[in-house]
């Protein structure tokens, strides 16, 4: 827990003028509040016996001097409450900069394992709950021990007994508060795995809508929905039980102090041992050290809610990548785009069955390559080795003769370009999609690998053009539209090697044959992978591997292997029976 006080506090480092300060102000405050009391004392006691002249100058004087601590305290809470808030967005949005960044490194893997809308309620809810507590926190604890041992001091000073009467419920209210404390803490992280399940399955249930309609299952996803929702109510009653018996136990013992010091303080006015104007500055003080009680029961829950989130937040950024640069790392110059493939095996994480096993494949730089075979003998995962969102179990792959692992990731990647089945389109324009293949590129640029991947004229149809705002996804436009786009994409990025990933599969016949001509428009003098299913799309295919459960069980050109009347003259002639 200490390591992990440690880098909760590290937040603060950035903003020490604005941390300080609050501080300073939020003790003043809490001063202010302590001095009220004493000047109405000092009048009950003392300026009521004085003379009707020097009495009323007296009374205007502590008047004057009363507003001015007032508006010294709004001052405060005003500083506190503000400056305050802006300290805890501060940190927030470090702390959402550090788990978005870390996010971004993580690789396939993580990923396969994870829930979008659990890793979403960590940058969102968990992260405001931490910011209210790192704002919140240390103020409120601050003024709650200035105000408890300030209260303590004072009524020392004007009755022992009855300041022990008063503060002999606060051993009792500890126990009590640390005991229900581990009750809430568990409770509220359980209200944090649900209401995570609630953002996943709102976030899966939106992102299919079409599929949801398109079946007629809305009330399948409102009662998937309404049985996650159940089941974060069920853990909300349980976290409010416990802060219902907190905070009830808490308001309880506050009242008995007034009602032990009030009954202690008539009987000691009785035998003459308290004046009534100390009884009354009792009344006073009782409320001063009750009040920020109060606030310390508040600041609990507060604790419970970001620490419980803050433990949550270090979950994800100890995940280490399991890919990343090593230390020597290397760049890589002129890329040429061969890429050879020595002995390699893999498998997933957590998964016993090997997915490819020692593959030994050379492609030459320029060279066009097809990969064909049955579904689930790892065509895309052997492609997905290449730019390395999987690591090799085994073995090695190479580009221009350079194990990938000692290449950096960053430039390695960007000498890869991919087309996949399921493009991804985010939301904003055509312009803004084409220009994410190299965004410091210019609108020109953009529009000649637009013409390039045979976009162009669709794009000008539309009103806006290179404007057209597409929606999530790209909802607005075809299958082939946004498959050109992707093809647009990589054109921009201009890179020495391409992988298409079943780039057309989804398309109908007429959409085919125009992003064909993309693909081999765009695969000219590249070294270009090609998984498809669609055999009539690789018969210019320089080599087609026919991949099985085994490995490369055959390779050559379409005519080559036709004549072997083999497994893929088996493939070619089932598709085109």
């Amino acid at each position: 827990m200490k390591e992990k006080l440690k880098k909760l506090f590290a937040y603060y480092k950035p903003y020490k003028t604005l941390f300080y300060s609050d501080m300073f102000f939020a003790i003043l405050g809490a001063a202010v509040t302590l001095v009220i009391p004493l000047i109405v004392r000092y009048i009950t006691n003392d300026v009521v016996y004085f003379s009707a002249a020097e009495a009323k100058k007296s009374i205007i004087t502590l008047g004057i001097l009363m507003i001015g601590l007032v508006l010294l305290e709004v001052f405060c809470n005003f500083y506190i409450a503000y400056f305050g808030h802006i300290m805890g967005a501060k940190m927030e949005a470090d702390m959402r900069r550090d788990i978005f960044g870390h996010y971004q490194k993580l690789t396939f893997a993580f990923y396969d394992n994870q829930k979008v809308g659990h890793l979403l309620s960590r940058i969102t809810s968990d992260l405001f709950d931490i910011s209210e507590l790192l704002h919140h926190g240390p103020e409120d604890l601050v003024i709650s021990v200035i105000k408890i041992i300030g209260s303590f001091v004072i009524l020392l000073t004007v009755n022992v007994k009855l300041a022990l009467t008063a503060f002999a419920f606060i051993p009792v209210m500890a126990v009590f508060a640390f005991y229900y404390n581990g009750k809430m803490k568990t409770a509220f992280r359980k209200n944090r795995e649900k209401i995570a399940d609630i953002n996943s399955q709102i976030e899966d249930s939106l992102s299919g809508i079409r599929v949801v309609k398109s079946f007629a299952n809305e009330k399948v996803e409102m009662k998937k929905f309404q049985k996650g929702n159940d089941n974060f109510v069920a853990a909300k009653k349980t976290s409010y039980k416990y802060m219902g018996i907190y905070n009830s136990g808490l308001g309880a013992m506050s009242t008995l102090i007034t009602v032990a010091v009030l009954i202690a303080g008539v009987g000691m006015m009785l035998k003459g041992t308290v004046l009534v104007t100390d009884l009354i500055t009792f009344l006073l003080y009782i409320n001063n050290f009750t009040e920020p009680v109060k606030k310390l029961v508040t600041f609990t829950e507060q604790f419970q809610n970001g620490y419980s989130g803050f433990e949550r937040f270090l979950e994800i950024l100890s995940i280490a990548p399991d890919i990343a640069d090593e230390p020597d790392a290397v760049s890589m110059g002129d890329v040429k785009g061969g890429i050879e493939f020595r002995d390699v095996s893999f498998q997933y994480e957590d998964n016993q069955e090997t997915v490819l096993s020692n593959i030994n494949l050379k492609v030459n730089a320029g060279d066009y390559v097809a990969l064909v075979g049955p579904s689930g003998v790892g065509k895309t995962t052997l492609c997905s080795l290449i730019p390395r969102f999987y690591e090799v179990s085994a073995g090695a792959v190479c580009l221009d003769g350079v194990d990938i692992r000692h290449i950096k990731l960053n430039e390695l990647r960007n000498q890869i370009g991919i087309v996949q089945q399921d493009v991804y389109l985010f939301a904003g324009s055509i312009m803004d999609n084409i220009r994410y293949g190299r965004p410091d590129a210019t609108d020109e640029e953009v529009v000649r690998a637009a013409k390039n991947a045979n976009a162009h004229e669709f794009i000008m149809s539309f009103p806006d053009g290179y404007d057209t705002d597409i929606g999530q996804r790209g909802v607005k436009l075809s299958g082939g539209q946004k498959q050109r786009l992707s093809i647009a994409r990589v054109f921009l990025k201009n890179p020495p090697v391409l992988i298409f990933d079943e780039a057309t599969s989804a398309l109908d016949n007429e959409s085919e044959q125009v992003v064909q001509q993309s693909m081999e428009r765009l695969a000219k003098d590249r070294t270009t992978f090609v998984i498809a299913h669609r055999l009539s799309t690789i018969r210019n295919a320089q080599r087609i591997l026919v991949l099985t459960e085994e490995g490369i069980a055959e390779q050559g050109t379409h005519e080559e292997l036709l004549k072997k009347q083999g497994i893929y003259a088996g493939l070619y002639e089932m598709q085109f029976r």
